[in-house]
């Protein structure tokens, strides 16, 4: 099965958005200096942005706002240690693959 077209549009937004340091929900986040220091939180990002998106029968992206929000807020997390993600993190939404 290949991926459909509405998950690699999603995907693609949101690497761009991240790797170019402008994501909307990262403002006033100074984290690109993680590219390559610090692989491993980016790796976790990424993680849990695909575990949590959701696709319909047809391959349509669902909840492409709210991957975004689990995945943004674990990097917020990872810099501020006093931001609390709320809910906190099921283990299945980290995991890696």
């Amino acid at each position: 099965m290949k991926l459909s077209n509405s998950f690699k549009s999603s995907l693609r937004r949101f690497i761009y958005f991240m790797a170019s340091g402008t994501h909307r929900m990262l403002e006033n986040l100074d984290y690109l200096e993680l590219y390559g220091n610090e692989p491993s939180a980016i790796e976790k990002v990424f993680a849990i942005y695909t575990n949590v998106i959701e696709l319909d029968e047809t391959g349509a992206v669902q909840n492409d706002e709210y991957a975004q929000k689990r995945a943004t807020d674990y990097l917020r997390s990872y810099c501020d240690p006093d931001f609390e993600v709320e809910p906190p993190y099921e283990d299945w939404e980290i995991e890696l693959h």
